[in-house]
């Protein structure tokens, strides 16, 4: 089972994240949910979202504690909550950012954590191209996608475009492939 945690602030698409996760999974005929964990924070307050993709049953319900996978959507929580709490010795961490580990303080932490996996890519600037505004989500998910291939490609533009009806859809489309163009030719291993 893959167990995913999601973090980044109210307003970002993290909830959004985890249920295109959930949906891409099921396409592909896995097990698959997703849920929030948020009280009344508004805009900008840290959210965390979870989800849980399996071949089998999933009978846990609670919060991802333990998780194999990490998204985060805003490298500023890096320093402001414990994203890392948790995280498996051979956990994988995706994050949205341009800047390498030094730059985001993470130096030591990798050290102590050798056999985690950190890739980072601008999910939030892919975005921007082309719906004008840095949303990380759906170039999160195609960013998982695409490192893991526990999701087809296909998969992940069906839900998109379930999920964004219209010229939405489309242009969320296009960052996922923008996406899975850009991590398959460019992506940073830190």
């Amino acid at each position: 089972m893959i167990e995913i945690r999601i973090h980044g602030r109210g307003g970002q698409g993290v909830v959004t994240a985890a249920e295109l996760l959930a949906s891409a999974a099921f396409r592909d005929g896995k097990v698959s949910q997703a849920f929030p964990s948020f009280g009344s924070e508004r805009t900008g307050a840290p959210v965390t979202s979870f989800c849980r993709i399996s071949t089998n049953s999933i009978r846990s319900r609670e919060p991802v504690s333990h998780p194999n996978v990490l998204l985060i959507l805003d490298s500023t929580l890096l320093h402001q909550v414990d994203v890392f709490s948790g995280l498996s010795a051979q956990g994988l961490v995706l994050m949205n950012s341009t800047r390498k580990v030094e730059e985001l303080g993470l130096k030591d932490w990798m050290l102590q954590h050798p056999e985690v996996e950190l890739y980072s890519f601008p999910a939030s600037d892919l975005a921007e191209r082309h719906l004008g505004r840095p949303i990380a989500n759906v170039g999160m998910v195609s960013g998982f996608a695409s490192i893991t291939r526990a999701l087809t490609k296909g998969s992940v533009e069906y839900a998109i475009k379930e999920k964004f009806t219209g010229k939405m859809g489309e242009l969320n489309a296009n960052v996922s492939a923008d996406v899975f163009n850009y991590v398959s030719t460019h992506i940073v291993q830190v």
